[in-house]
């Protein structure tokens, strides 16, 4: 009996015991909820006044990173207060080891998030902790148009029409040509005493009232027969519609943007000139980069800008930007941001060369628990396509729909009627001419009392040379 009181006892201990340890757990669990719970609750943001990132207006702050911010704590259940960065950096390390910025400012930890076209570096990234990128950017050059060289090479003339146009009226023109000649030859309008007239539309003389055609003067020899005038007119109208075309879209092309571009192509081309200053944002990711590279081209870069970096490097990325649009000036920066400043400006042009491929990112402490959680946001915000949506919805401006409504090369689909008339009109002048021809044999055998078959295959002998070659061939064999 004893015994058995006993083993109940030591049943129930357990139970109790097991009873609080699952508890004790599901207590610690909890804790740790409520904690990230209240580490979201309310969170000091800083930024940088960037467009169109961040722009300050008279009702407070807008642009991408807020838009960003306010969907992130719409998604995750934060309030936030947003305020600009004292004084106006990024963030790099001064020459006692101490980050200024809106990186010095999350080490210290007086926010808890730098929202902002905020490159993630090698030196940063030991200092904080990132999110996930929601913008993948580079470096590029930024200049201004009348700096740059109109497009003046040799065979700009061939620009109004697109490669397959030209290949499409090339072979228009020698089929026309072919035609033609079949024609010159078939027609007995055009070519009556076979052995003693020559005929003149030969091949080459053929190929010239082609050329001719195009100059609106003409060239001979003139059509005589129905089939030959057929075809003539048809090529008239041909070259008439397409001159027409040519001047239209040569003069929307001279008048367009399009025509201006840049010498400066690549970074080695802005090293190898000498009439454009260039610099960038002091102690940026930009400026950092070129320091640190041991390409000899990006390093001949830095030591340029660092030689006169008090005249060259400017404090941010709107100065860089004037500084360009006023003086013989060219600035290196973030390629994402250049193009927001190419639409709304449309007296600059960025050079296409794009280096240093990096990612924008939310930076936080480094013992911060919100890294986690913002980036499952931030991706779960490029899948359903929000960011896509706020970067068209700031990067529109009328100078870029401009642009994307100007000149463009005449494509031969726009011009498809008029070489399918053509093809219609080369048709029916062979088949007129053809009809010409056995209207002609038949009438030779109606006088010679032959078959009209054969006064027919006679006919053609005659006019491509077969029956006279025959007969050559058989006067040697006799010899």
């Amino acid at each position: 009996m004893e015994k058995s009181l006993l083993f109940l006892f030591a049943v129930t201990l357990s139970t109790v015991g097991c009873t609080d340890a699952g508890e004790s757990k599901g207590s610690i669990h909890k804790e740790k909820e409520r904690s990230k719970r209240q580490a979201l609750k309310h969170l000091t943001v800083t930024t940088i006044m960037e467009q169109p990132f961040s722009m300050k207006t008279e009702s407070g702050m807008e642009g991408f990173c807020i838009d960003l911010l306010s969907e992130l704590s719409q998604s995750l259940g934060f309030n936030y207060t947003i305020r600009e960065v004292k004084d106006g950096r990024y963030g790099a390390k001064d020459q006692d080891g101490n980050w200024n910025g809106m990186v010095g400012e999350v080490l210290r930890k007086e926010v808890d998030l730098a929202v902002a076209p905020l490159t993630i570096t090698a030196k940063r990234e030991g200092e904080l902790a990132f999110t996930k990128p929601f913008m993948q950017t580079g470096i590029s050059i930024l200049l201004r148009k009348d700096n740059t060289s109109e497009n003046s090479y040799l065979f700009g003339f061939l620009t109004p029409f697109s490669k397959e146009t030209w290949i499409g009226i090339l072979v228009a023109y020698v089929v026309t040509s072919l035609c033609l000649f079949l024609v010159g030859r078939l027609s007995p309008c055009e070519w009556t005493e076979l052995s003693t007239e020559q005929n003149n539309f030969t091949f080459l003389n053929s190929l010239w009232f082609g050329v001719g055609a195009f100059t609106l003067q003409g060239a001979e020899p003139h059509p005589k027969s129905v089939s030959a005038r057929i075809i003539a007119v048809i090529w008239w109208i041909f070259s008439i519609v397409l001159v027409a075309a040519y001047i239209a879209s040569f003069a929307a092309f001279l008048n367009s943007d399009s025509v201006q571009t840049t010498d400066i192509q690549t970074f080695e081309d802005l090293v190898n000139q000498r009439t454009l200053e260039f610099g960038t944002i002091n102690s940026s990711s930009t400026f950092q980069f070129f320091k640190n590279s041991k390409n000899p081209t990006y390093r001949m870069i830095y030591e340029y800008m660092d030689k006169r970096k008090d005249e060259l490097l400017v404090k941010s990325f709107a100065e860089g930007v004037q500084r360009v649009r006023e003086s013989n000036y060219a600035f290196l920066g973030e390629s994402v941001m250049q193009d927001i400043m190419v639409a709304k400006h449309c007296d600059l042009v960025r050079a296409p060369q794009i280096i240093a491929g990096r990612g924008y990112a939310i930076a936080a402490p480094l013992d911060s628990p919100l890294i986690k959680q913002l980036s499952v946001a931030i991706l779960e915000q490029t899948k359903s396509g929000n960011i896509e949506y706020l970067r068209k919805k700031w990067w529109d401006n009328t100078c870029s729909m401009k642009r994307s409504a100007g000149w463009n090369p005449v494509q031969p689909h726009t011009l498809g009627g008029i070489f399918l008339i053509l093809g219609i009109g080369l048709a029916l002048g062979v088949i007129a001419a053809l009809i010409e021809l056995v209207l002609k044999a038949r009438n030779n055998a109606d006088q010679q009392k032959k078959s009209c078959c054969s006064a027919f295959s006679e006919e053609m002998g005659e006019r491509f040379g077969t029956n006279k070659e025959n007969q050559e061939a058989a006067d040697s064999v006799k010899s």
